[in-house]
């Protein structure tokens, strides 16, 4: 575990379908702090709160992130408030994607966490690839190669 002294950072994600905007992220999440920990979305918090079904189960997800050099420690993060995360590992700065920034929910996270004296910190979006936008494409794929009752023009009598 980091010391006090340290800037203990903290990264959730689902992770699912990992890819390079993933990558980046935790990459540069790691270059703003001296400890890292990325925080993986149990199932159960992906099917509540984001109403998906993850594609990669949570122990490949976690290890995939646990495997990555710039990552300190993962951790499985059971619970949708981030603040029930700052408790159990009292981390000093949050990183998000910029697709937080001046939301909501963005801002009420950042109220929020300003309280404890954690700052958050966002980084950019990457806009051509995403896990919403992989999933897609495996959805097409599946939809494309379903078998149909419709015969085939090989088939001969």
């Amino acid at each position: 575990m980091a010391s006090q002294h340290q800037r203990v950072g903290y990264a959730p994600g689902a992770f699912d379908l990992f890819h390079i905007g993933h990558l980046n992220i935790l990459r540069h999440a790691r270059s703003k702090c001296d400890y890292l920990i990325a925080g993986v979305v149990s199932d159960e918090m992906l099917r509540e709160v984001k109403g998906i079904e993850p594609v990669i189960p949570l122990v490949e997800r976690l290890e995939i992130v646990r495997s990555l050099k710039f990552v300190d420690e993962a951790v499985v993060e059971p619970v949708p408030d981030k603040l029930d995360m700052w408790r159990m590992l009292r981390f000093n700065v949050l990183f998000k994607g910029d697709d937080w920034k001046d939301t909501v929910k963005g801002i009420q996270l950042e109220n929020e966490f300003e309280m404890v004296g954690v700052d958050i910190e966002y980084f950019p979006y990457t806009v051509s690839t995403s896990s919403t936008k992989l999933r897609s494409a495996l959805d097409a794929i599946t939809r494309s190669s379903a078998p149909t009752d419709a015969p085939s023009d090989f088939s001969r009598s």
